[in-house]
């Protein structure tokens, strides 16, 4: 059983929960989904947020797939994004819950921008955790 809520005594949300409470008795952690394609090359031309985005998605579903979990079985997310700007925060935001993976973001979500990733051109990650079924 997943519990989302936010208290009135906190800020109203852009659509994420302030707690997420899990009665799962396993949980799966995901490495954080990088744009890296099948052949391990960060998608898209540089600066192209959305199509990182779009591959970063494609990747946290695939990886959700394998643990055997749904979007809606996620308990927690953190979403890296290269740049200070809240404009683009805000559109990959934006493009994250327009996505099937959208469920996944209705739970404890931290949205973070932040100075470098990984890899070289890398733009996007984002971090999954998920409550199993039982």
């Amino acid at each position: 059983m997943i519990t989302k809520f936010s208290p009135g005594t906190v800020h109203e949300t852009a659509g994420y929960s302030h707690v997420t409470i899990t009665s799962a008795g396993r949980l799966a952690h995901l490495a954080g989904q990088c744009p890296l394609d099948l052949a391990g090359k960060v998608v898209g031309e540089p600066g192209d947020y959305a199509a990182q985005t779009a591959q970063v998605i494609a990747n946290c579903l695939a990886v959700l797939a394998a643990a055997g979990a749904t979007p809606d079985r996620v308990v927690r997310s953190v979403i890296y994004v290269v740049s200070p700007e809240a404009a683009v925060l805000s559109s990959v935001w934006a493009q994250l819950n327009a996505s099937p993976l959208a469920a996944a973001f209705t739970t404890a979500s931290t949205l973070v921008g932040v100075a470098s990733l990984g890899y070289r051109g890398q733009l996007v990650e984002v971090d999954l955790t998920a409550a199993l079924p039982d």
